[in-house]
């Protein structure tokens, strides 16, 4: 749909019920925007395991965005996308971990929901932009004429490492008023201006499994149960039994269900044959890392190796490594790293960073 003129300033809001995407609301209506506030309803309460007699924290955040929509007097809408995130975000989850990885599923979130199904939203809303209350910024650079995604300013709260499949389309048409602010700072405006969920938590869990038990959901989600097997150090010698390897993560060292005496690590899971690999903790150390589905904001593909610091978790601080493509179109590479690294997991996403730019980055399939 063409986005006429008039419509330039007209803007789709993201509203979780949280504290930041009510105050990205609020900023960008000071903006001089004309603004139209959205939740999307992602899942039912059987899929998070809840009791579908009780209302769930996704019914008491709609409530908490609505409320705040309607002081801002704001047209307010619930669009149900539980189809696509049980497709795109809650299966991906529940293979991923049934295959040995660890996946992130707010990086698919993003990518499928946001930022792809938000935007058409946005189209058929005649709303130029849609507007997130992620802490990242996103720049214009004026001399290469391209999009920029930038860490935010609160370097504890920065979300860039979630948002690095981002294209150049994309950003163009997103807002992240948040970015050059603290938390601290968006709570104070928050309760200066009256919203309900000014002191609001953040939400630590995955949205979808609220009580932290993955193993449970992921069984409850494929309809199976995994079995027992062997753990085994890392030349294969069989050490004890572990309960299902959907327990494990690789850097775990607590709750093995077993001891052995001194310190084990999850090295490794392999899961064709059943077996979780433990060492000690020098063994959870490596120096290169494979990744696919490599998106580089830009658009455009390096044609020499890039240095750069790479992040491999999102609450860990990104490392010098030396990234080199191993196909011409770019969505293969390979990473060294200047030092060895703990704990690159399958699954995870290693993420390209240029000082505070987003290059881009790629999910981790082997280290």
């Amino acid at each position: 749909m063409q986005i006429t003129k008039e419509k330039e300033k007209r803007a789709l809001i993201a509203m979780s019920g949280g504290v930041d995407s009510s105050m990205a609301a609020k900023m960008t209506l000071e903006q001089g925007f004309e603004c139209v506030g959205c939740t999307m309803k992602l899942f039912e309460n059987e899929d998070a395991g809840i009791d579908p007699q009780r209302s769930c924290c996704s019914l008491d955040d709609v409530e908490d965005a609505r409320s705040v929509a309607t002081k801002l007097g704001m047209p307010y809408y619930v669009f149900n996308y539980t189809d696509v995130f049980k497709r795109c975000v809650m299966d991906k989850f529940a293979e991923s971990y049934a295959n040995g990885k660890t996946p992130n599923p707010c990086i698919d979130c993003n990518n499928f929901l946001k930022f792809r199904k938000l935007l058409r939203r946005a189209e058929e809303l005649e709303c130029r932009y849609v507007v997130t209350g992620h802490y990242a910024r996103i720049e214009f650079d004026e001399q290469t004429g391209k999009y920029t995604l930038k860490k935010g300013a609160d370097q504890s709260k920065d979300q860039s490492y979630v948002l690095y499949q981002m294209d150049q389309e994309q950003l163009s048409r997103t807002l992240m008023p948040l970015g050059g602010l603290t938390k601290k700072e968006v709570r104070a405006l928050a309760e200066k201006n009256g919203f309900v969920n000014a002191e609001k938590p953040d939400s630590e869990d995955i949205c979808f499994v609220p009580d932290g038990d993955y193993a449970s959901m992921i069984e409850r989600h494929l309809g199976r149960t995994f079995p027992e097997g062997d753990f085994v150090d890392p030349e294969g010698n069989v050490i004890g039994t572990h309960r299902g390897i959907i327990h494990y993560t690789v850097g775990q060292r607590k709750h093995l269900g077993q001891t052995f005496g001194e310190p084990r690590y999850v090295c490794g899971i392999d899961p064709e044959n059943n077996r979780v690999i433990l060492g000690r903790n020098e063994d959870t150390f490596s120096d290169t890392v494979s990744v696919t589905d490599v998106n580089w904001i830009s658009g455009d593909v390096p044609k020499e190796p890039v240095r750069c610091k790479v992040k491999t978790r999102y609450k860990q601080r990104e490392q010098w490594a030396t990234v080199t493509l191993a196909d011409a179109d770019g969505t293969e590479a390979n990473i060294v790293f200047d030092e060895p690294l703990r704990a690159i997991t399958p699954g995870q996403a290693a993420v390209f960073y240029d000082g505070d730019t987003v290059l881009g980055g790629g999910t981790i399939i082997k280290e």
